[in-house]
């Protein structure tokens, strides 16, 4: 309400243009990682472990700007990319975001390091999972090392994409707050 008692003016369009742009940046950040890791310059191998990342960290600082359906349709896309049994990556990264989200209350008063290692133990059970996943729905024992090498990659990349995503939150904030 304004000062005068007459209701606030609804926002211009430049406004809600950037509300909604905020709002959908995580989830077209973390798309547009696993599509860039997916090319063949890429490395994708690398993919489902920064698209970890992005869900882990935004679930847990961000909750309302990595919902379910898009965590669904990260997964889906990541499936697809990867030629992976379709509802592997979604599983999977649903089941994370909603440890994270379950979690976000402890985890958002850690230390980074804590946060990382609760992230390495994520990206160790996303890999056994997932690995477990590919043994059933595919019908044939697989070798375990790819899961293994995929979640240490997840490991060591998290504290480069939380440094940039702690930046882009941040500026989010502070964008908010002048609004």
């Amino acid at each position: 309400m304004a000062a005068t008692g007459q209701p606030d003016p609804a926002p211009g369009l430049l406004r809600r243009l950037d509300l909604m742009g905020r709002a959908a940046f995580p989830t077209t950040l973390a798309a547009l990682l696993l599509i860039l890791a997916a090319t063949p310059a890429g490395l994708p191998v690398l993919g489902p472990g920064l698209t970890l990342a992005c869900v882990f960290f935004w679930s847990v600082f961000r909750p309302a700007a990595m919902p379910a359906p898009a965590v669904f349709g990260l997964g889906l896309l990541q499936d697809l990319l990867a030629f992976a049994p379709l509802g592997q990556g979604v599983l999977t990264l649903l089941l994370a975001h909603g440890a994270a989200i379950r979690f976000r209350r402890f985890l958002a008063r850690q230390s980074f390091a804590v946060v990382w290692i609760i992230f390495c133990v994520f990206a160790l059970a996303a890999s056994v999972l997932g690995y477990a996943l590919q043994v059933v729905l595919g019908w044939q024992v697989v070798p375990a090392s790819p899961g293994l090498v995929q979640a240490g990659l997840a490991a060591g990349a998290y504290p480069a994409v939380a440094a940039v995503l702690t930046r882009v939150h941040e500026g989010m904030q502070r964008a908010e707050a002048l609004a």
